[in-house]
């Protein structure tokens, strides 16, 4: 779907919202601390800017943020995880301004990692922003995956296959779905007005995954490391644009 320019407006509005949700919770990540604590840091930014979460309560989930550590991929539900030296930890924020939708996520390293964990870290990150990198007018949006695997699978890791990227407007979750990998369709053209959420999920290794008990926690299927990175993006006359950041 292509959206107006005042829908475009008020989803940069939500996203200005999700990136400070970013800022926020990276400020707070650190050795001791819960992931409970980066739940209510971001919980405290929606207050201040009058926004609603798109997470909580989404299908029943419990928090405003997913905070996926170390072998879990996403969806991780915040609670009683303390932060370690070492760790890496998936932070998914979401914000609905005016009805319009923010979503967006990121990886860190707690305090100092290891030189694998911050590589897989990088890689994912640069991955995120090869994609980004084809939503262009006329361009094919399957261009996206092709970009992102070759990143990724370059510098000798996985892409995840079960979880992809997607269309966002007045829902989080629109169609079409954008893959992270080549799927071997070149999918539909891309327009002025269309917007996507950009979110690579890499494997140290296998892309295989599985879900814990909680009915949400995604994990690696060999217990090897994974990263994640979103932005929310608008395809416009000028390349694209991130509303995310």
């Amino acid at each position: 779907m292509r959206r107006s320019f005042d829908e475009l407006a008020k989803m940069r509005k939500a996203g200005r919202v999700v990136a400070e949700m970013h800022e926020a919770t990276r400020h707070a990540i650190r050795p001791g601390v819960t992931t409970r604590q980066l739940n209510d840091v971001a919980a405290d930014v929606l207050v201040k800017r009058g926004a609603r979460s798109n997470f909580l309560n989404y299908h029943g989930f419990p928090a405003v943020i997913c905070t996926s550590p170390n072998d879990m991929i996403v969806h991780g539900i915040p609670g009683d995880y303390v932060l370690e030296e070492g760790d890496i930890i998936s932070v998914d924020c979401g914000a609905i301004i005016e009805g319009y939708h923010g979503d967006a996520a990121y990886t860190a390293g707690v305090g100092e990692v290891s030189a694998l964990a911050q590589r897989l870290i990088d890689v994912t990150e640069r991955s995120m922003w090869a994609g980004i990198d084809q939503l262009v007018i006329g361009n094919r949006l399957h261009e996206v995956g092709r970009a992102v695997q070759y990143v990724a699978e370059a510098a000798g890791f996985s892409v995840v296959r079960e979880y992809v990227g997607h269309a966002i407007g007045t829902a989080m979750h629109e169609s079409p779905q954008v893959p992270n990998y080549w799927p071997g369709t070149s999918g539909p053209t891309l327009k002025e007005g269309m917007v996507f959420a950009i979110e690579p999920m890499i494997n140290e290794g296998t892309y295989d995954t599985y879900v814990l008990e909680d009915g949400w926690s995604v994990m690696t299927q060999d217990a090897k490391l994974s990263a994640h990175f979103e932005h929310t993006i608008a395809v416009t006359d000028n390349g694209p644009e991130v509303f995310t950041i």
